[in-house]
C-alpha cells in the first residue's frame, strides 16, 4: 500500500474487539485464495483499523451487520484529511474486498456496493537517463565484495525489472542446480511473484557477467553455505528486501542519483515498449495478470515514445 502522507507515526487503534472473529476468518479466506502474506497483512490491518477506530470508536457499533455506507464515507473522509489519496484508496480497496467476502459468506448487505474509491492523482515515475545508469555502475566500481554484489544487484534490476521481493528471494546452490534459481548460461532466473507464482525471466549478457563476478566473491564469504543469493558484508546473513533497498539507495546517494528498486521496474517496462517489444511478452516477463498494468508502467515516458513513433511513421526517420 502507498505510504501515508501525514500522521504516520501516530499509534493506530487496532483492537477490533467483538468484530475480530470475522477478520480472522477473512484472513483464512485470503490465504486460501493464495494471496501473498504481505497482502494478507495489509488487508486485515486495514479492516481491523476501520473496525476499531470507526465502528467501535466513532460510531459505537458492535456488529458488522450495523456497518453502512455512511460509516465507509466518513472513514474515507477522515483518512483523506490525514493521509494521501493513494493511501486512502488502498484502505478503501481492502475494505471493499472484506465486505464483498462478508456479504457472500453471511448473506449480509454490502455497504460498499455502488461506492467508488477516492480519486488518486497520477504520479509519474521518471525513467533513468543513460547517464544516471552509468553513474550507478561507476558507484559500484571495484573488486570488493560489496562492490561486486551491488553491481550485480543493479545489473539484474536494470536487465529484468523484477520486483524487490522477487530479487530478495532468489536462491543459489552451486552444487545442486535443482535448488538454485540461477542459470547463467541461459541467462535465466526463476523468481516467485505475487502469490508465490514462479516464472522465468531473462537477463542481459552484461547482467550475467556481473552476477558471475559476484558469485566468485560470494564463494569466499563465510556465509556462502546460505541458500539465498545475496549476502551481507562481513559475516552477515543474507540480505532481506529491506537490506537490498538500502544498498541500492546508498549507491544512489553516493553518485547523486535518486534511485529505489521499483524505479528499475518502470524503466525496464518503458525500454521494452520503446524498442517495440510485444505487450503480451512484457506482461509475462513482469508477472502481470491484468493489462491495466501496461498503462501504469512506463507512463512517465509515454509522450516521448509517441513523439518518436511520429517521426518514424510520418517522416520516415528511425
Amino acid at each position: 500500500m502507498a505510504a501515508p502522507r501525514r500522521c504516520s507515526r501516530q499509534p493506530r487503534q487496532m483492537d477490533a474487539g467483538v468484530l475480530a472473529a470475522e477478520i480472522g476468518s477473512f484472513r483464512l479466506h485470503l490465504a486460501a485464495e493464495g494471496k501473498a502474506p504481505k497482502t494478507i497483512g495489509l488487508y486485515t490491518e486495514a479492516v481491523a483499523w476501520f473496525a476499531a477506530a470507526r465502528l467501535l470508536g466513532q460510531a459505537g457499533k458492535t456488529g458488522w451487520e450495523q456497518a453502512d455506507r455512511r460509516d465507509v464515507r466518513e472513514w474515507m473522509n477522515w483518512l483523506l484529511d490525514r493521509y494521501s489519496g493513494a493511501y486512502a484508496s488502498n484502505q478503501y480497496r481492502a475494505l471493499q474486498q472484506f465486505f464483498k467476502w462478508l456479504s457472500a459468506e453471511e448473506d449480509l448487505p454490502d455497504p460498499m456496493a455502488g461506492l467508488h474509491p477516492p480519486k488518486v492523482a497520477g504520479k509519474l515515475v521518471p525513467v533513468f537517463a543513460a547517464t544516471e545508469l552509468a553513474r550507478l555502475q561507476d558507484a559500484c566500481a571495484g573488486r570488493g565484495f560489496a562492490e561486486r554484489r551491488d553491481a550485480a544487484i543493479i545489473a539484474v534490476l536494470t536487465a529484468s525489472g523484477i520486483r524487490l521481493s522477487e530479487l530478495a528471494g532468489i536462491r543459489y546452490d552451486p552444487d545442486e542446480p535443482r535448488r538454485s534459481d540461477l542459470d547463467l548460461w541461459q541467462r535465466e532466473i526463476t523468481v516467485r511473484g505475487k502469490g508465490g507464482r514462479p516464472r522465468i525471466v531473462k537477463i542481459s549478457h552484461d547482467a550475467a557477467r556481473a552476477v558471475d563476478r559476484y558469485l566468485r566473491a560470494r564463494a569466499r564469504h563465510p556465509q556462502a553455505w546460505q541458500p539465498w543469493l545475496w549476502l551481507g558484508t562481513g559475516n552477515r546473513a543474507p540480505l532481506t528486501a529491506s537490506g537490498i533497498y538500502q544498498a541500492v539507495a546508498r549507491r544512489g546517494r553516493q553518485c547523486g542519483v535518486q534511485v529505489w528498486p521499483h524505479r528499475f521496474r518502470h524503466h525496464f517496462s518503458h525500454t521494452w515498449l520503446e524498442r517495440g517489444g510485444p505487450e503480451g511478452d512484457l506482461m509475462e516477463l513482469n508477472g502481470w495478470s491484468s493489462p491495466q498494468m501496461l498503462a501504469r508502467y512506463g507512463a512517465s515516458a509515454r509522450s516521448a515514445r509517441a513523439r518518436r513513433t511520429y517521426d518514424r511513421i510520418m517522416t520516415g526517420n528511425p
